[in-house]
């Protein structure tokens, strides 16, 4: 088995793990979340859905990313 490229030791928090998991868990969460929370709203133009997704898109990502960063520090080492 060859040896990977590169290894990283860090001290405190691993940035480039928060940075993977948030990415992957606000599209996990965020377009159900999106999904969920247009269905009452009325969007007649992709301009106003595009603007709603964002909007609550960005809720969700600082959310998440606040929340995965807060984990990372809680249980690093």
């Amino acid at each position: 088995m060859p040896e990977p490229v590169e290894r990283t030791d860090p001290d405190g928090v691993d940035f480039g793990w928060v940075m993977q998991t948030t990415f992957v868990a606000t599209i996990v969460v965020g377009a159900p979340v999106v999904a969920a929370l247009s269905i009452p709203v009325s969007l007649p133009t992709w301009g106003a859905r595009l603007s709603f997704a964002v909007r609550v898109g960005a809720l969700v990502w600082i959310l998440v990313a606040l929340s995965v960063y807060a984990y990372a520090k809680r249980h690093a080492e």
